[in-house]
């Protein structure tokens, strides 16, 4: 599929009158690592960033390493490899749609004002979930947050030497084996449970002399503060979840904890964007984090259910799906299946196609016998055709071509 031809589906979309009104429009991925997507988003942001007044991007990346990229797109010094390197997590910096955004943000910020700047934002939390890394400690997310009470309170009632104490070594919290094994978590020793006491502390410190800190020296300050207020919370609560001995628990609860860690991050990009009087914030990241209702087999509710929760109609979901893509070894989608009503609408397999809930659900009401897609890929998700409500629109692919130089078959 060639990218400039789905131009014309996405800058309709931003012109929907709903859409200009909102103040998150999530785009999704059916999985990781296929540079349509994320080139499919860097079109969709420059439509909403010349028609919409879209001010910022997130992506679905550590939010305290995505400040590097904020600083580095605004202006900032650094390197655009060490931001490549340092500012993205989950492998997302070597991906060249993700080296083209950052590049196209600054050269986009270049000659504008700063108040006119297009803004970059991870709103992940810190954590890995593979053999070389677990969750990260709170150690930098507590220390932006006990500076800052630091610099502007009269007295802060836990000394940073007794955080660094109970903190220890880095590699304690860290240990990807946690991950799967309870009894390799630190999250249920004495030292984390001070820890998050600690935390809960300076959080309402904060939140209690927030008004104090709202004039524009102090504003963006204050909102790394809360982030890393957030973000300590979150990730101490996430390490006490890993050190429970019930597996279905203990997953249920890091799903939970995770994504309602990206809503609330989320929820503060849209509040700052709104108040500066910019448009909606584009949020890139898997469909299954953008899904407005909570998951029928895990007792889980994803990013996408908070913010409809909290947002309304001002949250609006595009998910992404796709016909065939034989070098994801995902092939032609039968005809039974959502993406096969999809196929079957379309002229080409180069022409891609928005297509809104009320025409997606009268297609699916007029067929018969409609089961969910399966194919090889198991990072694939399919759409289910009972839970098409959990998305606005359908943003549907109907091929996806091999990069240049690879094979079609996996």
């Amino acid at each position: 599929m060639a990218i400039d031809e789905s131009m014309h589906t996405t800058v309709e979309w931003s012109l929907n009158e709903r859409v200009r009104q909102s103040r998150l429009l999530g785009l999704g991925e059916p999985f990781h690592g296929e540079e349509t997507f994320p080139r499919l988003r860097n079109d969709l942001l420059r439509a909403l960033v010349d028609r919409d007044r879209c001010r910022c991007v997130a992506l679905e990346s550590d939010c305290l390493a995505g400040r590097l990229v904020d600083d580095h797109v605004r202006g900032g010094t650094w390197h655009l490899d060490q931001v490549m390197d340092d500012g993205f997590s989950h492998g997302f910096g070597a991906s060249p749609a993700n080296r083209a955004l950052v590049t196209w943000l600054g050269e986009h910020n270049r000659t504008r004002p700063s108040a006119d700047q297009v803004r970059f934002a991870g709103f992940d939390a810190p954590m890995e979930n593979s053999a070389e890394s677990g969750a990260h400690s709170p150690r930098a997310a507590l220390d932006t947050l006990h500076t800052f009470l630091t610099a502007n309170s009269a007295t802060v009632p836990h000394a940073w030497a007794r955080i660094e104490d109970l903190l220890g070594d880095e590699a304690r919290w860290t240990n990807p084996a946690a991950t799967m094994d309870p009894a390799q978590s630190i999250g249920d020793t004495a030292e984390v449970r001070e820890l998050r006491l600690i935390a809960d502390d300076l959080a309402r410190l904060l939140a209690s002399r927030a008004p104090q800190f709202t004039e524009d020296d102090s504003a963006e300050a204050l909102r790394d503060a809360e982030l890393g207020a957030r973000t300590a919370t979150g990730l101490l609560a996430y390490h006490a979840a890993l050190a429970r001995t019930d597996r279905q628990e203990r997953m249920e609860s890091c799903m939970g904890i995770r994504d309602a860690m990206m809503a609330a991050n989320l929820n503060a990009l849209a509040t700052r964007e709104h108040d500066h009087g910019h448009g909606p914030v584009l949020v890139f990241t898997h469909n299954e984090h953008l899904r407005r209702n909570a998951s029928r087999n895990v007792r889980w509710s994803p990013a996408g259910a908070h913010l409809s929760r909290g947002l309304g109609p001002d949250y609006v979901a595009i998910a992404t799906a796709i016909g065939s893509a034989p070098h994801r070894g995902i092939g032609e989608p039968p005809a039974n299946t959502v993406e096969g009503l999809l196929a079957a609408t379309v002229s080409t397999v180069s022409t891609p196609r928005l297509v809104p809930l009320a025409e997606l659900s009268q297609l699916v009401a007029e067929a018969d016998d409609l089961t969910r897609r399966t194919t090889e890929n198991r990072a694939y998700f399919p759409l289910d055709p009972a839970r098409l409500t959990d998305f606005d629109a359908v943003l549907f692919l109907p091929h996806v071509d091999a990069p240049d130089g690879a094979s079609e078959a996996r």
